[in-house]
Order: C-alpha cells, then structure tokens, then sequence
C-alpha cells in the first residue's frame, strides 16, 4: 500500500479504536519523571509529523506514551507538496518524507485538541509550531500560533529545521531563534496559578559542530526551556539499501540513530545539563532510549518505528528500559540522565 495511505489508514484504525480494546500498556514504575514542572509517567514521547492534527491523543495515551507532540501545525491551512510523498524504506527500517508540512491550519487543530482536553488526558502535550510555506512575517506567524495554544498545550516546539519548507532552516541562526522564542514568550498572559507553556527549539542533525555550539551558547544565554535533537536529514548515509534511497526529503529511522545520539550528546555537554534535551531519531528498542537518556536526554521521541514495529512497541520500549535501569542500579529513570558523563 502506498505509504501515505497506510498512514491515513493507522490513524483512522487507532482513532476508531475504543479505549478499552487497546492492550495494557505496560507499567511505568520507576519511569516517571518532572521536568518544568510538569510531570511525566514515562519519559517516552510520540514525535511530531505522526498526529499532524491532532486527531489521537487518547489513542496514543492508550498505547503507552508518556507525552504527545501534535504537528507540525501552520498557522493557515496547506496542502504540502504534491505526491507521492512519503516513502518507506523496509531494508533500512527508514522513511523518507517530503510532505511539506501539510496541516489543518491552527484554528481546526487547537479545535481538535480543545475537544480531546474536554475529555481527559492522560499526561503533557506539545505542539509543533511550524510556518507556511508562503508566510508573511516569521515573527508574526509564530506569535499567532502561540496565542491560539495557549493555554492548550504544555510544550511549544519551534520547528525551525524541516528540510521540506525552502529557507525554513535558514531561521536556525541564533539571533533569529532567540527573537522567535522571546516574541512566542511575550504573547503568554500571567495569570497566578496559571502554568505558562514552555518553549522549546527543535534543531536539524545537518548542522554543522559549530552551529551546534553556537546554538547551545544561545540556548543557556537567553535562556531556551529546551532543545529537541533532532529533526530529519537530508544526508544519504552510503549504508542504505533501499531502491528508495535517493528520494528527496528528510531522513528518519535507523539510519538517524547515530548522528542524532552523537548531537545530542555534544549538545549535554555544551550546555552543562543545564536544560532539558529530548533525544529523537531511530529509536527501535528500550536500549535505544536507554542510550540517548544516558548521552543526555531528559525525554525520547520515536515516530518511524512505529510504522515497522506497530504500537505494541511502547510497552515493550518500556519494559526493557526498566530493565535496563535497574540494572545499573537506578531507582528512576532521571538519575540516569546524562550519567555518561560523570
């Protein structure tokens, strides 16, 4: 089946789904962990581009996910790029997207997530925030998405680093990024009791060490709640056996593991630990997870396993990851964070 319709057709299966039919999701003892604030069950997330528009919130809950990342979400409707445009690549365990940031536009997503928060959910959510391919003004259209979420979501991400939008990741300078979450920052209202959402910068594994570092530098000066490491890539490992390989767009799976881990771990160390890091890209296994919570990830999103493991995945990811915790001797999984570096 073409791939964007085995897509569409996982997420009608799982949105049709009753509650009650999922099977258990596995226990999170040991794995819950508080990170601004905010607690979490497990510290496994669903990545953006898999519930662009919100549509299975609960579902995802149910199959065991301790936060849900929706998106990306622009703020007026669009349709993406023409297809085919999302290809699997079965031998690498990989997928290669162009989709071009296709979404319901803001109003219908928020509209979506106000309905699912009616009805209860079971840990944070975070929203992508990405632009239009035709915007007018990058700082405007960040700030009017943040006002349409706020107060929905616990998590902004700022989607700076899709290959799939032209000159998208060209806001991937410092001094752009840092005006980008200072304008998404001034838009929230202070209300006591009231918990502001934090905002987050998701980075592409393409960068060069030195943008690295110099986005790490701005992330602790200004400051940024965090950094999500990383997006999708447009290199073409030589190790790819695919026939779909040369397919342009972003790079996820497997292949991403390793380059993405290694970010990730410069990145702990560039920045003290001193903020949160989510680790995202070809996490398979609880020793995946296990490996980039140990390099410096506070949390871990997975996205393409899914579409060759399935949702039972979750249970089992974490399921080894407490295994593996324990036996370094460790109560909860946040004191592993990071401990490849003591």
């Amino acid at each position: 089946m073409d791939a964007e319709k085995a897509h569409r057709l996982a997420l009608l299966s799982l949105k049709l789904t009753p509650d009650w039919m999922f099977p258990d999701a596995g226990n999170d003892e040991g794995l819950e962990t508080f990170i601004w604030e905010r607690k979490f069950s497990n510290p496994i997330g669903l990545a953006a581009g898999f519930d662009k528009n919100a549509e299975i919130i609960s579902a995802s809950y149910n199959m065991g996910f301790g936060f849900v990342e929706v998106g990306g979400v622009t703020l007026r409707p669009q349709d993406g790029n023409p297809k085919p445009r999302l290809f699997r690549l079965p031998e690498d365990q990989a997928v290669i997207n162009r989709m071009g940031l296709n979404s319901q536009g803001a109003d219908k997503v928020a509209l979506s997530l106000e309905k699912s928060l009616s009805k209860g959910t079971s840990g944070p959510i975070a929203v992508n925030l990405s632009l239009n391919k035709a915007y007018n003004n990058y700082l405007s259209d960040f700030k009017e998405l943040a006002k349409r979420f706020e107060g929905l979501v616990d998590l902004m991400i700022v989607n700076v680093s899709s290959p799939n939008t032209p000159g998208l990741r060209d806001l991937q300078d410092t001094s752009i990024l840092a005006s980008i979450v200072n304008e998404i920052r001034e838009t929230f209202s202070v209300i006591p009791g009231k918990m502001i959402p934090k905002v987050l910068v998701k980075i592409s594994p393409d960068l060069s060490p030195v943008d690295i570092e110099r986005i790490c530098f701005r992330a602790l000066t200004e400051p940024f709640d965090g950094l999500v490491i990383s997006n999708t890539s447009t290199d073409r490992p030589e190790i790819l056996k695919s026939s779909s390989k040369k397919e342009i767009g972003g790079l996820s799976g497997k292949p991403l593991y390793a380059a993405s881990t290694e970010i990730l771990r410069q990145a702990y160390i560039q920045t003290g630990g001193e903020i949160p890091l989510i680790g995202v890209g070809g996490v398979f296994s609880g020793q995946d997870s296990y490996n980039k919570i140990k390099a410096g990830a506070s949390l871990v999103q997975l996205y393409s396993s899914l579409v060759f493991e399935g949702p039972s995945l979750v249970a089992r990811i974490k399921t080894e990851l407490r295994d593996l915790m324990r036996q370094d001797g460790y109560l909860s999984i946040s004191e592993a964070v990071g401990s490849d570096h003591v």
